[in-house]
Order: structure tokens, then sequence, then C-alpha cells
């Protein structure tokens, strides 16, 4: 995690300078903040600097950000790196709100409202990102889904501090999003020819 050190207005969106525990970075490099990937613009050793474009501004949490709150800070993911949860993009779908918080032993169980359109992208044991974290999706209903927070990530990511209201940045898994997109364009699961097993074909009468 971060924290948000400064806010500053731009002709075209907003300026945040943030505290980090990186090391080096590099001008220019993608950096995940809450979920939403940034461009690089400036750095020292304890702060770097990034832009939000009014569109992102308008569908991401980052609009209500003010000095002082913690963010939820990745780097983008080299070849070669283990990949401990689910391909993230970084491109924000849209804001859920949490609707309860029930605890389950030491983890939480937090039920979350997406927006309408993004329902269709959401399924049982499949992935999300909330706030740019990646998590399992535990079970979907009509009008939201859930997800389990064990105490690990509670502790480590802002989720943690989650309350009944609170907004996210919601990411659909990226598989679901061309699948969709091939269904709703009219495509349809491709026909593969059936297969004749080796003793089919040993059997098979000779011409």
């Amino acid at each position: 995690m971060g924290t948000l050190r400064r806010r500053a207005g731009t002709r075209t969106g907003a300026e945040f300078t943030l505290e980090h525990a990186f090391g080096e970075l590099t001008l220019g490099e993608s950096i995940a903040v809450n979920g939403v990937c940034l461009t690089v613009t400036a750095f020292d050793a304890t702060t770097f600097r990034v832009e939000a474009s009014e569109e992102t501004l308008r569908v991401t949490s980052l609009a209500d950000l003010q000095p002082g709150a913690k963010l939820n800070l990745e780097r983008a993911l080299r070849l070669g790196d283990r990949l401990g949860g689910h391909m993230v993009s970084g491109h924000v779908d849209g804001l859920a709100v949490v609707r309860s918080l029930r605890p389950v032993g030491e983890s939480v169980r937090i039920t979350f409202s997406p927006p309408a359109e993004l329902r269709m992208y959401l399924a049982p044991k499949g992935s999300v990102t909330l706030d740019g974290v990646s998590l399992t999706v535990n079970d979907v209903e009509s009008d939201g889904f859930q997800v389990m927070l064990i105490p690990h990530t509670r502790e480590v990511t802002t989720l943690g501090a989650l309350t009944v209201g609170s907004k996210v940045n919601l990411e659909v898994d990226v598989l679901a999003r061309y699948v969709c997109h091939y269904l709703s364009a009219g495509g349809t699961a491709p026909v593969l020819p059936a297969k004749t097993s080796r003793l089919e074909e040993l059997l098979k009468p000779s011409t």
C-alpha cells in the first residue's frame, strides 16, 4: 500500500503524488493505483507522480481520493514472474458497491453490487479484480456477487477498511470479456470433428 500525498487539478483531469516503497522507478512505467493503470510522469526516492484523465476520474474511484488516502499499488508484471492471481490489465470496467460484510471465522464474506451491464462477466469460481486485488468469485446472485477476504488480504490491502456503501474499482476477467464479446457479436462455439480411436481404425472393414 501507498499513501496519497498531494492532489492537483489539471486541464484534463488530476495529478496525484503518491508515497511509495518500490525503490528505483522508471519514467513512463505503468503502476496500478487501486487497480487503475497509470503512467509514472516523475519520481524521487519516496514519491512518484501520475496523471488521471477526465474519463479515468469519471469511471473510477480516483475521483474521490483526498490526501492521506491509502492505496493499493502494484508494478507491471514482468515476463518470467510468477502469476499468483490472474491476468489483470488495469482497465477498470466500473464501480462496485459494498452491500454487506459478514464474518466467517477469521475471514469476511463481502457482497458487492456491480453495474448491471457487468453481471454477465461474473461467474462462480471465476476471477475478478477489486481495487487492484485479484480475487475469486465465491457466488453470484441476480444482483450481486460475493468474495471472501482472508486475514492476510485484509491486512496488506485497502480492502480491510471497506464498509457498507464503499465503492471499489471493478475489472472483469479478460477471458470472460472476450468470450462474451464473441458471443454477443453472433459467434458460436466451434464444432470439432468427431475423433476416431485407433481401435476403431483397426477394426474398420477394408475396402
